[in-house]
């Protein structure tokens, strides 16, 4: 048209002044322009035949409908970010501007792009045809990206999975996405996918596609998600009865050791159960928690667990006793854990202020420090080995030792495998053999061994403490009955005195004691009052007691002065403490009043409220040639005489106060008996054994 037009101009400029020269003029014209017109379409032609040969080829999907298409077909694909790149328009045939074809079904990392890490985009052009009377929506299911990733149709955002840079984040655990196709069904499809830094150990074989995406009908998406959905469940069912048993097996460790505190194996033995049963729980069921808190959860929690099996193997292998070994162990523990959180805590690090590069050397040198103190476990193992083991510590020992083994060089062999191209870590991650279903790695059959010794030697260990327990309470029961046997829950009547008695031992047997004792012959009518207090509490107090008391009773026969019979009972206690010491307080109470006192260490008695002076002497047991003074006094009707051991001032209440001679002067001025006086100390804080006796003039 343009060509036509600019003939006919011709024409009529020239016509009107030269005819033939015009027309000459005007048929040359005309030819050249015939020429120029054939040129301009060949040359039409040429572009529009480069146009098309730089457009991506068209994938035509027809007669979709009920079922499934895999897009198999080559994408067109390039490193790096540029928001245009979805759009339908854009030029990304292979070869233009960096665009290339690769696979979907494996990362680019297989397909000539090693390690690489950032953005990047996959575009396929795609034209549907649905099957007719379609009345189901179209759509897309992307199977094979486990990190961070956009949707484009024709230019526009349909859906993501996880948040792009430069906040990236995704859910711990793939799961495959669809996202609704809307109509018309012909256009462009993008995907802008973040593939996050990498770690020292990874492979450098990632990124993007590892399985191709997939085109379908809403009933068939769904349907392939819930066979999807089937077979991770029947994938993770051994992880998850794993972890079940774990967390059941630490969670009746802890309420075992919440009863006894002072079996820290039990403690140990917890900690090892509960934290695979914490971090396997968030990837075989799925918790919604992100990939970077979980990798950051994991890093602590595996090497909480190393160090709880140290100390369970301490504990076990009788190494508590080489004060050296728990030590260290420490030491490597408190490094190895603040190395471990330091590695948990790299994925939070933005990038602008930590690069991928330094990012890997950092995971890298933390990891050299994490790996070496794991080895500990080993030096463990030998002492242990050196010593008289049963077949279940030997088994504990071994398999432990194994285990750790395992992991170690499994560890160190994964670290900069990219460079190395080593092998070692993928095979002993790869299933070694299937039981139906589940398939075992060697890694995971050595923790299942270890997990199977220790929790049976720890059944045997509190099969053994059950066993012990029950023969200490008979001993107990024995102590008890001795003890009620050797102080007498109500004293005896004493002619001329009202006595009071209250004994409150801190344990289930003490070390306190009191005798009343009617002396014969001259001294027919008086009585010996002899009361004590055993250093230390418990079992080994109360059978100091019996002792004691024994000694006490023959010297009774024999001697009449409280100075002599505490002299005696120095001589026949020295060196038999196993050194320890006993204060006691020997009292004569004659019929007509008169007392005399002898003091053996022990706390001064009150009358009416105030104490009573007496000289300071050395505990019984320490120096057996050693002689005690004496005391005189007459007690009036109505007086009343306190005597009480050191638990009663030692009391303690929870804010850390001590009971205080303020208060034992008040209260011996006002309680009466010694019932009263012994629980308002026991109401107070006991801390220790106490014993109180009141003595009363009545006539």
């Amino acid at each position: 048209m343009w060509i036509r037009v600019t003939g006919q101009r011709f024409d009529a400029v020239f016509g009107g002044r030269n005819g033939g020269a015009a027309r000459m003029l005007g048929s040359m014209q005309m030819r050249n322009a015939l020429k120029l017109s054939i040129l301009l379409v060949l040359a039409a032609m040429a572009a529009g035949s480069a146009a098309a040969q730089d457009l991506a080829p068209v994938v035509r999907v027809e007669g979709l409908g009920r079922g499934l298409v895999r897009l198999n077909e080559p994408w067109q694909f390039h490193l790096g970010d540029d928001p245009h790149w979805a759009e339908p328009d854009s030029n990304t045939a292979p070869g233009q501007a960096g665009w290339e074809a690769i696979k979907p079904d494996r990362p680019w990392g297989a397909q000539g792009h090693f390690a690489a890490h950032g953005f990047a985009w996959y575009r396929l052009r795609l034209n549907i045809t649905p099957v007719a009377n379609l009345r189901s929506q179209i759509q897309l299911l992307i199977p094979g990206i486990t990190d961070a990733y956009e949707v484009y149709w024709n230019g526009s955002l349909v859906g993501r999975y996880g948040t792009l840079s430069p906040h990236p984040s995704w859910p711990a655990v793939y799961q495959p996405q669809w996202f609704t196709l809307p109509s018309p069904y012909t256009g462009t499809l993008a995907i802008r996918v973040w593939q996050g830094p990498l770690g020292s150990s990874s492979s450098g074989i990632v990124g993007g596609f590892s399985e191709a995406p997939i085109l379908g009908d809403a009933d068939s998406i769904s349907g392939y998600v819930g066979i999807w959905n089937y077979e991770f469940l029947k994938g993770t069912l051994f992880a998850n009865a794993l972890n079940l048993l774990y967390l059941i097996v630490g969670i009746a460790g802890i309420a075992l050791w919440s009863r006894r505190r002072n079996e820290r194996l039990l403690l140990w033995f917890s900690i090892f159960a509960v934290c695979p049963a914490i971090w396997g729980s968030v990837y075989t069921m799925r918790i919604p928690v992100s990939s970077q808190f979980a990798q950051f959860l994991v890093q602590p929690l595996w090497q909480l667990r190393n160090v709880a099996l140290w100390f369970l193997l301490i504990e076990m292998l009788h190494l508590g006793n080489k004060r050296h070994l728990a030590q260290w162990a420490r030491i490597l523990a408190l490094v190895s854990v603040t190395a471990a959180f330091l590695d948990g805590c790299l994925i939070y690090i933005p990038a602008a202020w930590l690069s991928s590069t330094a990012g890997a050397w950092a995971d890298g040198i933390l990891t050299v420090i994490i790996e070496p103190c794991d080895l500990y476990l080993l030096v463990l193992a030998i002492f242990g080995f050196r010593q008289k083991l049963d077949s279940v510590r030997w088994v504990v020992a071994v398999s432990a030792s194994l285990s750790q083994l395992g992991a170690v060089i499994a560890a160190t062999a994964g670290q900069g495998q990219r460079f190395t191209h080593w092998t070692l870590a993928q095979r002993l991650y790869s299933p070694l053999f299937h039981i139906g279903p589940v398939s075992l790695s060697v890694l995971q059959v050595l923790d299942l061994m270890v997990f199977s010794s220790i929790v049976y030697a720890v059944y045997r260990f509190v099969f053994e403490q059950q066993t012990r327990k029950a023969l200490l309470e008979q001993e107990l029961e024995s102590a008890r009955e001795l003890q009620r046997v050797l102080i007498p829950e109500k004293p005896p009547e004493l002619a001329g005195y009202t006595i009071s008695s209250a004994y409150h031992p801190a344990l289930e047997v003490g070390g306190d004691f009191f005798q009343v004792l009617p002396l014969e012959g001259e001294q027919a009518g008086s009585c010996l009052v002899i009361l004590g207090d055993v250093s230390g509490k418990g079992l080994r107090a109360a059978m100091a007691v019996s002792l004691i008391v024994g000694a006490v009773r023959t010297l009774a026969e024999n001697y009449s002065s409280p100075a002599e019979i505490l002299a005696g009972l120095s001589r026949r206690l020295h060196g038999r403490l196993q050194g320890g010491f006993t204060t006691c307080l020997a009292m004569r109470l004659d019929s007509d009043g008169g007392c005399t006192l002898a003091s053996a260490g022990h706390p001064a008695p009150y009358l009416n409220g105030k104490e009573i002076e007496l000289p300071g002497a050395l505990p019984l047991g320490i120096d057996p040639s050693i002689d005690y003074e004496e005391t005189a006094m007459k007690f009036k009707p109505g007086d009343r005489c306190t005597l009480y051991t050191d638990g009663l001032l030692e009391a303690r209440a929870d804010s850390g106060e001590i009971f205080s001679f303020e208060r034992l002067q008040r209260l011996l001025s006002e309680a009466h008996d010694a019932d009263t006086a012994s629980r308002a100390a026991v109401q107070f804080g006991q801390e220790d054994d106490i014993t109180v006796l009141t003595l009363t003039r009545s006539a």
